[in-house]
């Protein structure tokens, strides 16, 4: 079997490739904190897509594991993901980081985010949202926060403005999103995941609070002031020209295209491979 491995890069309004983890700015509105979030997985979708964080420009891809494609199962009652999944750029768990409250390090990722408007978005978009709170999760020992937020465009938007309101015009949305992130590993023969503050969503502030905490982390990324490790944090926007993190518009250009010249000779590949098997 052949499995392509489709990359999704990202550019601005000026045609300019940038990288969803470090180009795009954390905030939309800073005084309002209204946060910027990439939309990674739309809802109902099962493809377990992600910011490429060790690949160079960062572009959305689907996670492999063993060399095959990941895709998440559908856990009764749950088709795919329940909400828009993404995450929020300039943010980085820190893996060097023990968490106070949870007593786990960060799991080396910008912070997720679940949006629970009514639309399904695209993945790639990028979208602005209100945060509302946030849940703890465990993963295999890391800190994995789960930010819940929603699109500030959505009609609901002007109802729903911290986790207990959620609760209340939104009944078991919530109880849903502890559950799938419970069990949604146990089909792959992994046990289920744990959650800090026994599972109970902290509000906006304290969500609001982690953000930034993680904002900060990435700041000493960006700066070299922590040991970037395997992460690519080569970027088009922020770093200044003397940084070796610094990416030209001609070079992004030419990652893209690389990239794509790679893509187009696997079709190609994989044409003569089934003309073959055909023929045969």
């Amino acid at each position: 079997m052949v499995a392509f491995f489709i990359q999704l890069f990202l550019f601005n309004s000026d045609g300019k490739y940038i990288s969803p983890f470090h180009d795009i700015p954390m905030y939309a509105d800073e005084a309002q904190n209204i946060f910027h979030m990439v939309v990674e997985v739309p809802r109902w979708t099962n493809a377990k897509m992600e910011i490429a964080t060790k690949d160079p420009l960062n572009p959305i891809k689907q996670d492999v594991k063993k060399g095959n494609l990941r895709y998440v199962a559908n856990v009764f009652p749950h088709k795919g993901y329940i909400w828009n999944y993404g995450a929020i750029p300039q943010t980085w768990e820190d893996p060097g980081h023990k968490d106070n409250d949870t007593g786990c390090c960060g799991d080396n990722d910008p912070i997720d985010v679940c949006e629970i408007g009514n639309k399904v978005c695209c993945r790639g978009d990028v979208i602005k949202v209100k945060v509302l709170g946030v849940l703890a999760m465990i993963d295999e020992g890391e800190t994995d926060w789960k930010v819940i937020a929603i699109n500030v465009d959505d009609p609901e938007a002007k109802d729903l403005n911290n986790i207990s309101d959620v609760k209340r015009l939104k009944p078991g949305y919530l109880e849903a999103t502890v559950d799938w992130f419970r069990r949604y590993k146990v089909p792959d023969g992994k046990p289920e995941n744990q959650f800090a503050f026994n599972g109970e969503f902290k509000d906006k502030d304290f969500a609001t609070e982690t953000i930034k905490a993680t904002h900060g982390f990435w700041k000493a990324l960006i700066s070299q002031q922590t040991n970037a490790g395997e992460l690519n944090c080569k970027n088009t926007c922020v770093s200044e020209g003397d940084s070796p993190f610094c990416c030209s518009a001609d070079e992004a250009k030419a990652v893209v295209d690389r990239v794509r010249t790679l893509f187009l000779l696997s079709i190609n590949l994989f044409t003569v491979l089934l003309i073959v098997y055909t023929d045969d």
